[in-house]
This record gives C-alpha cells, sequence and structure tokens, in this order.
C-alpha cells in the first residue's frame, strides 16, 4: 500500500482555511447587517471551522492509501466513514494527471482515473509528486489497455 505525499497536509491545511475565511466573512457580514453581536463571532467561526476542518485534513492523510493490485487499482481512504474502492481496469475509460494551483505551489498533482458506469464513479489520487502522477497515469493506462485487450470480443 502506497501512501500520500506529506505536502498534501499543506493543501488540505489551505483549503481547511480558505473555506473557514469564507464562512466567517459570511458570519462577520450576517452580524454587520443583521445581529450586531460583535467581531468576535466572525472570529470564533473562524477557530472552530479552521480547527476542525485542519484536524479533519490531518487525519485524513494519515488513512489515505492506494495500490495498484494484479487486475485493479485500489484505495482506501475517510476518517469518520472508511470507503475501500475496487477499480477494476477493464473499468477505466482515460486517466488524467492534473495539478491545481495550490498544488502547483506545493509541488504536487493528482491523478484521475475515469471509469465507465455510473455518475460520481471517477476516483482521484491526490498528493503524488508530479513525477508520481504522471508515472500512475502511465501505468494505470497501460494495465486498462492490456485488459481491454483480453476481454475484448
Amino acid at each position: 500500500m502506497r501512501s500520500l505525499h506529506p505536502r498534501v497536509r499543506i493543501v488540505w491545511l489551505f483549503q481547511a482555511a480558505f473555506t473557514s475565511a469564507l464562512l466567517a466573512a459570511i458570519v462577520a457580514a450576517v452580524d454587520a447587517f443583521l445581529l450586531e453581536i460583535g467581531t468576535w463571532l466572525p472570529v470564533a467561526t473562524f477557530l472552530g471551522l479552521f480547527a476542525l476542518t485542519g484536524i479533519h485534513g490531518l487525519l485524513r492523510y494519515r488513512v489515505w492509501r492506494y495500490e495498484i493490485r494484479e487486475d485493479e487499482l485500489y484505495l482506501e481512504r475517510g476518517v469518520l466513514t472508511r470507503v475501500k474502492t475496487v477499480v477494476p481496469f477493464v473499468r477505466i475509460q482515460h486517466v488524467d494527471a492534473r495539478r491545481s494551483p495550490l498544488e502547483r505551489l506545493t509541488g504536487l498533482a493528482s491523478t484521475v482515473v475515469y471509469t465507465a458506469g455510473s455518475r460520481g464513479a471517477d476516483v482521484t489520487v491526490p498528493g503524488l509528486t508530479p513525477d508520481g502522477a504522471d508515472e500512475l497515469q502511465r501505468r494505470l493506462k497501460a494495465l486498462a489497455t492490456a485488459t481491454e485487450g483480453d476481454d475484448a470480443v
């Protein structure tokens, strides 16, 4: 089983800070126009939400694992609810390596595996180095292509 690069925690903490700041700004606007309680409410909102989402991100890192098996990609993740996903190579339609602006800042990338099936069946492996994401993309593409050749009618 392979784990994610440790810098993915930085990405998740930045996302937690952004989400917390956005919600705190909304609370501040509501407070300014309707409640007039004071500045402590948005500050408390930011700190409380950032603490919860930050801890969740750190715990999520400890659980996130993936493995390329003989005929499938296996992913295990989740803090409160553990999710184990098996993606058979025969179901893979295409694979992308992507880098968001935040991932570029931290020197990371993600691999997105698009599968045949229902909506939302696609999986993302975050927290990879750019070379690792490219290598995972190439490897999954080769394995999916080889499997498709075996199962072709």
